[in-house]
């Protein structure tokens, strides 16, 4: 396993995402460079959503990776074990940690950790993937409007310091990328769906404003979120497309 060993901490910026991508437009980082801030102004999420995080309390940062021996049609597998490197970091802090489809990680129904992918295609083949991580370590009070957010504090009771817990976090889930490199991808999926939220569970979820009941079942290679319905039905969904009613 090749450890993530270069470390960036920034003071302040916007989005470590937009740094990693301006940075990339003039240097070459050595693969697994982190640029981690204290606080992020603008901290980005999927889509328009925004992630909230007080100065000081949480980990925010992002990873450059250059995953080039991925098709772009694989680019769900970097998604797969950057989530499974956070849920196996977490899991040694509390229980009840899954990885709730597609990019977001719970403990029980509540929003610990989020994570958003950008990548870069040519060809194809992906040149490089700017990982954005967002996990509440500290931070005991939320103020924006997200529905459910938790952090490691006020689970445990407990307060970490955040340059251990980026050692220990990193090691994960550059223990999860050799395995992509190394191409256990069959590996990786088992490892995946083993700690997917709800799981082959009936649950309530939403598309086009319509309610209904179904069971996971998978994700299929391009990420899409395969469900089976109380009629048999085998139902699709990708990013955006279906919501987890919670």
């Amino acid at each position: 396993m090749k450890p993530f060993k270069q470390d960036i901490w920034l003071k302040s910026t916007s989005s470590t995402n937009d740094y990693a991508s301006e940075l990339l437009k003039t240097e070459n980082p050595e693969e697994g460079t982190i640029l981690i801030t204290e606080n992020q102004t603008t901290g980005k999420g999927l889509g328009k959503n925004t992630w909230e995080s007080e100065t000081g309390k949480n980990l925010t940062f992002s990873i450059i990776l250059y995953p080039d021996f991925l098709e772009a049609s694989q680019q769900f597998l970097i998604s797969k074990v950057v989530a499974l490197g956070i849920q196996k970091y977490l899991s040694l802090k509390t229980r009840h940690v899954t990885i709730k489809w597609p990019n977001d990680i719970y403990f029980n129904d509540k929003k610990i950790a989020g994570i958003l992918i950008e990548n870069s295609i040519m060809g194809d083949r992906i040149k490089h993937s700017i990982i954005g991580i967002g996990i509440n370590i500290n931070q005991t009070e939320f103020i924006s409007n997200a529905p459910n957010p938790v952090s490691l504090k006020q689970i445990t009771g407990d307060n970490y310091l955040l340059q251990d817990e980026l050692v220990e976090l990193k090691y994960h889930i550059a223990k999860f990328y050799s395995k992509l490199r190394n191409k256990q991808f069959k590996e990786i999926d088992r490892e995946y769906l083993l700690n997917l939220y709800k799981y082959k569970v009936w649950h309530d979820f939403k598309s086009r404003d319509t309610l209904f009941r179904a069971k996971i079942t998978g994700v299929n290679e391009f990420g899409h979120l395969q469900v089976l319905t109380p009629d048999d039905e085998i139902r699709e969904f990708d990013l955006k497309e279906i919501e987890f009613i919670i």
